[in-house]
């Protein structure tokens, strides 16, 4: 079984957002499976947070991860020394390459065949099953999602969720497919029976775990992962080598930090109280220790979230990755992470994607947003997620825009700043709409007005300005 992914649609798909997009709206169970699961999302994490101060808890996280975020630096040097006095191996990695390389080092050094892989959003960030593959290692993600997605040879369709987007017969389909069973129905108890058995050989086999790090706790050097299935425990215990690869700004201060955002990313993303599994890792097996992997590794990746740490969009890494704005947003809802061609969807991705890999692959994403606001009300550490869209427009924009573009707005510009160029304007543009003015309104415009009629109707310039008809002495309401 191979980890690849179809190049067809998800990271790494050509074309564009919408290209992609207009290919997933082409699937109607697509669509209702979104919103159906969307909807349940929404209500159990009301129901999660039900007699809870809300909003007190989220200014704390807020604070939390606004405090440590600033003192990075010093917080992850505190988390490494520690991590490595209790045997530990570190590693930072400035980019996807050298994360790939050093965890390849890692499997060629102990003759890996077969790594065992929970959920983990840096690994497929930097690729990293494709490039284990192509060293000869097989990955089997272990993640029940990420299995069923494996297994159609696509990438994560949610940061929490993976196979949102999939029905129960499409999952019996792709197990009966890939494992020649005859599976006689859709039950979801059995369908998941039927993977345990498949994936516990596996984990008894595997000579590599690989997962990835909700939170590394600076005060002890720990990495804490957090899943609703035990395929996180069996990644990081049964292989004797556990390698986890972390982004660099997952790091808490302290258990007592840890206390506040556990619950937030538990009841955002999945709409409970407590998750079945929170694993603290303090480190490889000791001395006189029963069971554990002989090593640890630890890779903490930068990949870009340096340069964010120094500009205005540092907010974007609070981030705790609970996917609650991917739930809420009108956008994702209908067309699912696969058309964001990136691992991170939705609203956090439409901000986060072309930051970390350039306007040039993911400045279409900015766009995929009503900006609603929908996602930073709900976002549990209030990253203002709908006011970092309309900037990273604004830089798109200005990326892209061509010499004589600038010169024409900023000509624009001036000629808007003093009435008497506005007011020749915008008796030029009454005239030239008339071919085009419809009951009021304009349906369609050359172009390039015809990027924007072709979703939305363009309201009409009135027929006398304010100016023209204060000076006639009309009421506000008249000659409009």
């Amino acid at each position: 079984m191979s980890g690849g992914r179809s190049p067809a649609v998800g990271r790494g798909a050509p074309g564009s957002f919408e290209a992609r997009a207009r290919a997933l709206l082409a699937r109607p169970e697509v669509r209702r499976n979104l919103a159906a699961a969307m909807d349940r999302s929404a209500l159990l994490r009301q129901r999660a947070f039900e007699g809870v101060d809300l909003g007190a808890l989220r200014a704390v996280g807020e604070a939390i991860r606004a405090h440590t975020v600033a003192e990075l630096d010093r917080y992850l040097a505190r988390w490494a020394e520690r991590a490595e006095a209790r045997g530990t191996r570190v590693f930072f990695a400035a980019d996807a390459g050298e994360a790939v390389a050093y965890v390849r080092d890692v499997a060629a050094r102990r003759g890996a065949r077969l790594a065992v892989k929970g959920k983990s959003m840096v690994s497929e960030e930097v690729g990293l099953n494709r490039a284990l593959e192509e060293a000869g290692v097989e990955v089997v993600e272990t993640d029940l999602g990420e299995y069923i997605q494996q297994l159609a040879g696509e990438p994560p369709a949610h940061i929490t969720v993976p196979a949102v987007h999939r029905s129960r017969a499409e999952v019996r389909e792709l197990f009966a497919r890939a494992h020649g069973a005859d599976l006689p129905d859709d039950d979801p108890a059995r369908l998941t029976r039927f993977a345990r058995e498949v994936l516990r050989e596996r984990f008894l086999a595997a000579d590599l775990g690989i997962t990835g790090v909700n939170f590394a706790v600076a005060e002890t050097g720990s990495i804490v992962i957090v899943t609703n299935e035990g395929n996180g425990r069996m990644c990081s215990s049964l292989p004797p080598v556990h390698v986890a690869l972390m982004g660099m700004e997952r790091v808490v201060p302290s258990f007592r930090e840890l206390a506040v955002l556990l619950p937030l990313l538990t009841g955002s993303a999945t709409g409970q109280r407590v998750t079945t599994y929170v694993n603290v890792v303090n480190g490889p097996r000791g001395p006189e220790e029963p069971d554990g992997p002989e090593e640890l590794h630890v890779v903490v990746v930068d990949g870009g979230r340096s340069g964010i740490l120094a500009g205005r969009y540092r907010s974007v890494l609070h981030c705790i990755r609970c996917g609650a704005c991917l739930n809420v947003c009108p956008v994702f809802r209908q067309v699912g992470g696969l058309a964001y061609g990136s691992p991170y969807g939705g609203p956090i991705g439409a901000v986060l994607a072309p930051l970390l890999e350039g306007f040039e692959a993911r400045g279409d994403l900015p766009w995929a947003s009503s900006l609603c606001g929908a996602c930073t009300e709900v976002c549990p550490v209030g990253i203002p997620l709908h006011q970092h869209l309309v900037a990273l427009r604004a830089d798109a924009a200005l990326a892209r825009a061509g010499g004589l573009e600038r010169r024409t707005f900023r000509w624009w510009a001036r000629a808007w700043a003093s009435p008497g160029p506005y007011g020749l304007l915008a008796r030029l543009a009454r005239w030239a709409q008339r071919p085009f003015v419809r009951a009021g309104r304009i349906p369609w415009a050359p172009f390039p007005l015809s990027r924007w009629t072709r979703g939305r109707d363009l309201p009409p310039v009135a027929r006398r300005t304010f100016r023209e008809r204060w000076r006639r002495g009309e009421g506000v309401s008249g000659g409009a």
